[in-house]
């Protein structure tokens, strides 16, 4: 495993000062609103909109729709559920396991330097935030259970990437 815990202190002061803007590392970027991760992205981890688009739950062309009508608002998610394209559980699920898919690569040991941008939100919009604690503590524990299933360092930074069994299947209904 690591040596490098999945411990930011620079993310740990923003929460408790509950700064809201992105923190950026080399391995890409959480986004806070009021000192919670309301956003996580990394080229290592695919987003929310592959995660529902290759999935097969929206569209390419709904996802779009989204993000042209709501995307300069930061509101993307609530038109996605404001515009019956998904139930709230169902987006607050695919949107917590991107989140910590990402955040996973940004904590990692290579993530290099640490820099905030005050102020800044994520066009997706925050849905609600995630403790920082937390998502820290989900990060040690998927850096745990990958060395207890695979004890070898280059696991620990290979991105995640869909497989073709992620795909929807058939008889699924059709994209919304």
């Amino acid at each position: 495993m690591s040596a490098v815990p999945a411990h930011s202190p620079m993310l740990s002061r923003l929460a408790e000062q509950r700064a809201t803007g992105v923190l950026l590392r080399d391995t890409g970027a959480l986004y806070l609103a009021d000192g919670a991760v309301v956003h996580a992205e990394s080229p290592a981890a695919p987003g929310i909109d592959v995660l529902l688009t290759v999935g097969g739950r929206l569209s390419p062309e709904a996802w779009r729709e989204a993000v042209d009508a709501a995307g300069a608002d930061c509101a993307t998610g609530r038109w996605l559920i404001d515009h019956h394209r998904l139930a709230a559980g169902e987006l607050e699920i695919s949107r917590l396991g991107a989140l910590h898919d990402a955040a996973y690569f940004v904590l990692g040991p290579a993530a290099g330097p640490t820099r905030f941008r005050h102020g800044v939100r994520h066009w997706f919009g925050s849905l609600g935030g995630v403790e920082v604690a937390a998502v820290e503590g989900e990060t040690l524990r998927r850096r745990r259970l990958l060395e207890s299933v695979w004890p070898h360092e280059e696991l620990d930074a290979s991105p995640v990437t869909p497989s073709r069994a992620a795909r929807r299947p058939a008889g699924r209904p059709p994209h919304l």
